[in-house]
């Protein structure tokens, strides 16, 4: 029954998606030095959720996002929503605050090009980030929207800095509803603005407190997806819990590991602060964990009562192609 599930998991679509990631990875193996003020530094090795750019005693952090054609076509507003949210997602998950986005639209017809601004537009409200500039073609041969942000950070979370001995931690807002088209698990656009701005505050608070200095939002790769990519960055391996997991009751446990969250990250927590952390999102009536422990395998495994199947093996099959390990 686990060796199917992990099959499922495996060959599914945002994990696919995550090996395209390779061929970036290959053309960017060298990347150019920044220096927004005094001398040349390099940057932080590639495969973080946000590019990191030294600034002074912080860093501002730049990520970018594109949507789905056919979320652009079938549910504009929607797809000028996520735009947002997913990007403001990235800059908390690196211990950051969102400053600005922009975005650019390509469609063919002024229509949706406002069904698009209109959902940005409110997500932007929600999450109190404002869209200062961008770049429009109402008269495309295609429909499509990108979303790029900035953001700064005083600490970093970054998925580089997981260590063998740490507890994997997820924490995702349950108080939502499953999509009744795609793998999304929306609790964000009927919540309070207020409560959706104090919930991702934790984040920062994290980095600045030195609670924790290593993390993930968890992606279109869903749980494991994103437990990889954290993994893979930082040259480790872990067993994950099945068990742990706690489904909301719309979903079954295939369907909520490949869920996309609107509120969901991976943090990987050395062991002396894990209360410390759980208690801060337990506060706020967020679900938060311990899934797993990491280690020097490599290996992801996964475990359910007392099966145990390894569900990738990061030494001889890259995901993103990103990693410390030479």
């Amino acid at each position: 029954m686990l060796t199917e599930l992990a099959d499922i998991l495996r060959r599914s679509l945002g994990i696919l998606h995550k090996q395209d990631i390779q061929m970036v990875a290959q053309c960017l193996n060298s990347p150019i030095a920044l220096s927004p003020q005094g001398p040349t530094v390099s940057p932080p090795p590639l495969g973080d959720d946000c590019a990191t750019i030294p600034d002074n005693d912080g860093y501002l952090l730049l990520a970018a996002e594109g949507m789905m054609p056919f979320l652009v076509e079938s549910e504009p507003w929607f797809a000028g929503w996520c735009a947002v949210m997913v990007n403001v997602s990235d800059i908390y998950a690196m211990g950051g605050r969102p400053i600005a986005v922009v975005d650019t639209i390509w469609s063919q017809s002024t229509d949706l090009s406002r069904s698009l601004l209109d959902g940005m537009q409110a997500a932007a409200r929600a999450y109190n980030v404002p869209i200062v500039g961008g770049h429009t073609n109402g008269h495309s041969p295609y429909n499509a929207l990108s979303v790029a942000i900035l953001g700064r950070a005083k600490q970093l979370l970054t998925s580089f800095n997981a260590k063998p001995g740490d507890s994997l931690m997820a924490v995702i807002d349950r108080r939502g509803t499953l999509h009744p088209r795609y793998s999304f698990w929306n609790a964000a656009i009927d919540a309070p603005p207020e409560r959706l701005r104090g919930d991702l505050e934790i984040l920062p608070q994290l980095a600045e407190t030195g609670l924790c200095s290593a993390g993930k939002d968890i992606s279109m790769g869903g749980l494991l997806g994103t437990a990889l990519m954290l993994l893979e960055t930082s040259g480790c391996g872990a067993v994950i819990d099945l068990d742990v997991i706690d489904c909301p009751s719309q979903c079954s446990l295939e369907t909520w590991l490949l869920c996309f969250p609107s509120y969901g990250f991976l943090l990987s927590v050395r062991s002396e602060q894990v209360e410390a952390v759980r208690s801060r999102f337990h506060r706020r009536d967020l679900w938060c964990e311990v899934i797993g422990q990491v280690n020097v395998s490599q290996q992801l495994w996964v475990q359910q009562g007392t099966e145990q199947v390894l569900f990738w093996n990061l030494a001889n099959r890259a995901l993103t192609g990103f990693t410390t390990i030479d």
